[in-house]
């Protein structure tokens, strides 16, 4: 290195190379050996692929994969800080009707100020691939090579390539792969293939500088602007789900297969992503063509590391399908040598899987796409030939001109010709090239439709007419055959179906034909059902019906999972016989009604010792009640408080207690023990009132729970008690 050190002094001092470090790239791809900024040192870098195929599916340029359906235009990549002036658009559309996914139609690249449109006008079938320039309404004729920017056609993909910047674009069927070296590009893209910076934690980046986790969130924020509010250009940040039935022969399973056509490149790029992207089209695109894509960006990747796989042979739905003349290679040069080469012009050093010329032939022209041995004339039929070659064509005499290159013709004259009589209607005189040379005209009786008579088509019902031309003659003639139907009474009944038969017949339209040619009726005495369900019995109640009916007889109903018949007499289950079961006739129908006893109230303290047993019916308690002992009495009590109201079941204490008055001689008086009948046991309980405005208010009292005999004072009448008091003393 020179160094300037001032006063018009330079230094030399030596530039050493650091030490090339080995590096892992992010993509999966090996990293290259690169020189640096004063091409003095080498180092490691990793070039970045960006690769989309089926209804689409992403791997970025750092290999981070990711599904995509919008179907509009975006923005694949984009310079975060403009440097080379070199952006990618894909414009997507619709490619299933039934199903909401889209498939990459075109790659628009703009570079500098050329602006040059791939895109492939038969998507997932045979691929009709075209260039256009800057919006231009005629496509490029193929190879195109100007201000630095060349594109080729192999007939299965186009290739672009930029020389400068070392820049290649394929772009095929329904797929695409860009490929940008790191040494100018690296960390400086953006949009859907991601960051370029051999690290796929920043792939998603917005329009903004974000990094977000969802790739689908990314991509809908690069939506192209003039297509922003475009209908249909909604956000499609959640792939759609399906559950989708594996499929063993689908050609997907080619790319697992771990001794299978595609095993030799297992060990240097995963398919993984590939087969999950494979899966998916099969499951949401119909034309099953689609999932080919994936196989073919497989291939094209392993081919990129100088892995070649010849799988088109191995499936029927992936065939290359290669124009007559020209040969499938899955490896094979993207720029195909032809008979004009200039030797300096550039060279796309760039393989790629295409239709190509047989070995020992090259194209005649880059235009032409036209294979030969030899380089010469083409005749307007586009075949070949030779210089100085004579041949006939249209009616003239040719030549392949050396000096000029070209072919010239001159005419040729015809013999006359005797005119023939026609005979037999539809045959007509015509112009006709001679058999025996087809540079002249004959004339012939020649049988010609439109001179035809007209047709009767009526047929009779069970017929269909049958339009054909006899051996040896011109116009068609009309047979009446019979269908594959039955006919009864000029109704036509296809076979299988019911036919009207006589009474208690079943009759139908057979399969076997009948002498007329139509098909047999045959019918059959009909076949009473005479086994009834449980409850029902056969029955025929008019001597006039062929068949009789299940009557119902007994109801049906179902205990512990057991059906059970019951008829006249009443059920109640063993643990239960407040329940009961009645089975009840109403017309000819029989039904089950359910009876549910309600007991009076019972208060056991109410009952004299032993006396308490159970109803006749089964259900209620009853017993012999105290005569006249205090107990609980249940009664209907109304309560009105402020004008709000409600009736309810108030238990009160009845009854009587032993009261009593005797002399007592301790005392020297008559001695009184008086008691009462009340509540022994009782709670506050609170009811809802309902008042006249319509509201609702809360009423607390006193629920009783248990009544018994309590003791309380004696009152005696004062008049009384001097009475008594008089008449005691006198004793």
């Amino acid at each position: 290195m020179a160094r300037c050190i001032g006063q018009n002094q330079i230094e030399i001092v030596p530039y050493e190379c650091p030490t090339i470090k080995p590096i892992t790239c992010a993509n999966g791809k090996d990293p290259v050996l690169v020189y640096d900024y004063y091409h003095c040192c080498q180092q490691y870098e990793c070039d970045c692929e960006c690769e989309g195929w089926g209804d689409p599916h992403y791997i970025t340029f750092d290999g981070k994969y990711y599904s995509y359906q919008g179907n509009c235009t975006y923005y694949l990549m984009k310079e975060i800080r403009p440097t080379h002036n070199l952006e990618i658009l894909i414009e997507n559309v619709h490619c299933d009707p039934t199903e909401d996914v889209s498939c990459p139609r075109a790659l628009i690249v703009n570079y500098g100020a050329q602006s040059i449109k791939l895109i492939n006008f038969n998507l997932g079938g045979r691929p009709d691939l075209k260039a256009f320039k800057n919006e231009d309404e005629d496509n490029l004729r193929l190879p195109y090579f100007k201000d630095g920017v060349k594109v080729v056609s192999t007939g299965v993909n186009l290739v672009l390539e930029i020389l400068r910047l070392n820049v290649v674009v394929k772009f095929g069927r329904t797929g695409f792969s860009i490929n940008l070296p790191y040494e100018y590009f690296g960390g400086n893209t953006q949009g859907h293939c991601g960051t370029c910076s051999n690290n796929q934690d920043d792939d998603c980046r917005l329009r903004n500088g974000t990094v977000v986790e969802n790739c689908g969130v990314m991509a809908d924020d690069w939506l192209l602007e003039k297509d922003k509010g475009k209908t249909g250009c909604l956000p499609k940040r959640t792939p759609p789900q399906k559950t989708c039935k594996h499929n063993p022969d689908s050609v997907c399973e080619l790319l697992k297969d771990s001794s299978g056509v595609f095993a030799a490149c297992h060990s240097q790029i995963s398919p993984d992503n590939f087969y999950t992207g494979c899966v998916f089209d099969g499951c949401y695109v119909h034309n099953r063509a689609v999932e080919c894509t994936s196989l073919e960006t497989y291939a094209a990747a392993c081919a990129e590391i100088g892995i070649c796989i010849d799988w088109r042979n191995h499936t029927k739905i992936c065939a290359s399908n290669c124009p007559l003349g020209k040969i499938y290679r899955s490896c094979g040069p993207a720029d195909q040598p032809s008979c004009e080469d200039n030797p300096n012009d550039p060279v796309v050093n760039y393989t790629t899987e295409g239709c190509f010329c047989p070995e020992g032939q090259k194209l005649f022209s880059k235009e032409s796409n036209i294979c030969v041995k030899t380089c010469g004339c083409l005749d307007p039929t586009g075949t070949s030939r030779e210089f100085n070659e004579t041949f006939e064509y249209n009616c003239q005499t040719c030549v392949c001109n050396e000096s000029t290159k070209t072919v010239t013709c001159k005419p040729k004259t015809c013999p006359p010709t005797a005119l023939p009589r026609c005979m037999g209607p539809g045959y007509v005189l015509v112009n006709k090239t001679d058999p025996s040379d087809q540079c002249c005209n004959v004339h012939v009786c020649q049988c010609q439709s439109h001179a035809c008579p007209d047709i009767n088509m009526n047929c009779d019902v069970g017929f269909m007419p049958n339009i054909s031309v006899p051996e040896g003659k011109c116009c068609p003639e009309r047979t009446c055959e019979p269908k594959r139907v039955c006919v009864l009474n000029s109704v036509e009944y296809p076979p299988g179906s019911s036919v009207p038969g006589q009474k208690c017949e079943n009759c139908f339209c057979s399969s076997n034909s009948s002498s007329g040619g139509l098909m047999e009726i045959k019918c059959e005495k009909q076949q009473c059902e005479k086994t009834c369900r449980k409850g029902f019995e056969y029955k025929k109640t008019n001597s006039d019906d062929c068949c009789g009916t299940c009557v119902q007889t007994q109801c049906v109903f179902v205990v512990n999972g057991t059906e059970t018949l019951l008829k006249g007499e009443t059920w109640s289950p063993p643990e239960n016989k407040c329940e009961s079961k009645t089975c009840v006739k109403n017309g000819e129908t029989f039904t089950v009604t359910n009876k549910h006893i309600i007991c009076p109230a019972f208060q056991e303290s109410n009952c004299k010792n032993d006396t308490i047993q159970t109803a006749a019916n089964g259900c209620c308690k009853i017993c012999v009640e105290k005569e006249k002992a205090c107990r609980l009495v249940n009664r209907t009590t109304p309560i009105n408080h402020n004008g709000c109201q409600t009736e309810l079941n108030m238990p009160s204490c009845e009854g009587s207690c032993d009261t009593f008055t005797k002399y007592s001689e301790a005392a020297a008086a008559m001695e009184h023990s008086c008691s009462c009948c009340k509540e022994r046991r009782a709670s506050n309980r609170t009811v809802t009132l309902a008042c006249e405005d319509g509201t609702h208010v809360q009423f607390t009292y006193v629920h009783v729970e248990e009544c018994g005999c309590g003791h309380t004072e004696c009152t005696t009448p004062a008049a009384l008690h001097v009475r008594r008091k008089r008449r005691f003393t006198l004793q």
